[in-house]
């Protein structure tokens, strides 16, 4: 089993807090399962949206304004997450370990990770795979998330994105 590193850009608090107010999502399409939208506050950067049984929302997708892509998940039963906290945390996708950096955020009063990312190879990884688990710190398995459809959702995000320019 591999362990890479993702070269994860230093998120501001203004990051986290733009994605926070990401409430006004305008939908594009649909592909692979996921709801394809477009986030004005990220500079019009498009996403692939999904909710899971378990209160669990995942988004992955680019923000223009950064010009780095980001995997953001809220859970309604992760109380203890403090809005603008770093936590180190680790990915696993298909038995491959990614680790990272997350920044604790609140979307309506839901908390959540947010995880900026500038590492191509990282975005391309969660499209092929079908799996990815996510731990904290300490090892626990903070949630496991079904990657079916990723790819082609991935593939509709930068089709969507071409359509803003």
């Amino acid at each position: 089993m591999k362990t890479w590193m993702i070269p994860v850009a230093a998120a501001t608090l203004s990051l986290a807090a733009a994605a926070a107010q990401a409430q006004d999502l305008e939908y594009w399409g649909s592909a692979g399962g996921w709801d394809v939208m477009v986030d004005p506050t990220l500079g019009d950067g498009c996403l692939i949206l999904a909710e899971y049984e378990g209160d669990i929302e995942v988004r992955v997708g680019l923000d223009r304004n950064e010009g780095m892509g980001y995997l953001t998940l809220f859970n309604e039963n992760w109380g203890e997450i403090e809005e603008g906290a770093v936590y180190p945390i680790t990915f696993e996708l298909d038995g491959e370990l990614f680790e990272g950096e997350a920044r604790g955020i609140f979307l309506d009063g839901v908390p959540g990770a947010d995880i900026y990312f500038n590492n191509e190879d990282f975005f391309w990884a969660i499209a092929d795979r079908y799996a990815m688990t996510i731990y904290n710190a300490d090892g626990y398995e903070v949630d496991t998330i079904d990657l079916g459809g990723t790819q082609v959702g991935l593939q509709a995000v930068l089709e969507c994105q071409d359509d803003y320019g």
